[in-house]
């Protein structure tokens, strides 16, 4: 079982090195990694490239995403218990290779889009809508894109929490699902200190 967990979690980290965004900006001929945040997700494609480009960057990190845990959960497990946690080290491994690309020197994005792709792969369809709602809501009201991701970062804990409890490896899909939480919240550790601080850029605001 070791084994399998540690392949699942390295064929994720492969999915989540391709930085869909570096990409993207190849192709508008920018090098994303120069340009705004230097962050290669979506958030920092939108704000450097424009709408066309920022959905297409979410797109590809979405797809990365649901290919690997999709397969997974449904297609290499019919017990209903074990897929769920397969799925999660696959998802966990496209997460860090997103986050941590080996060729980009481990600097990629910050790994939202790609969670949100494992929480509709993996949650209970009403946290999904839940969550959705929420995360439009609080972007809405607040302009800040990275507070609606850090509330979107603990939708995988919660639905473990009320859909999984029974399971005999509970525990073990907690801490997987808190190690998304956790990856979110360090990877956003300079927007929770601008948050903070009121400095923050709002989503539409003009890179200065």
């Amino acid at each position: 079982m070791i084994l399998k967990l540690i392949v699942s979690i390295v064929v994720g980290y492969l999915f989540g090195c391709f930085s869909t965004g570096y990409f993207v900006g190849k192709h508008n001929h920018i090098n994303i990694k120069e340009e705004g945040s230097g962050n290669s997700g979506a958030t920092n494609a939108l704000r450097t490239m424009g709408i066309k480009a920022g959905i297409a960057t979410f797109a590809g990190d979405l797809l990365k995403a649901f290919i690997p845990v999709l397969a997974v959960r449904y297609g290499l497990f019919r017990d209903a218990d074990m897929g769920y946690l397969y799925a999660l080290y696959i998802g966990l491994g496209v997460v860090l290779g997103h986050n941590f690309p080996f060729w980009m020197h481990f600097q990629g994005g910050k790994g939202i889009a790609v969670t949100s792709a494992v929480i509709v792969s993996l949650a209970d369809w009403r946290i999904t809508v839940i969550g959705l709602i929420l995360f439009i809501a609080i972007v809405a009201a607040t302009k800040y894109v990275s507070l609606g991701s850090l509330m979107v970062a603990w939708l995988l804990t919660v639905n473990t929490v009320l859909f999984w409890r029974t399971s005999e490896y509970f525990i073990h899909m907690l801490i997987l699902s808190l190690c998304f939480m956790v990856l979110a919240y360090v990877r956003h550790g300079q927007n929770i200190k601008r948050l903070l601080s009121g400095t923050e850029s709002k989503l539409g605001s003009k890179k200065k």
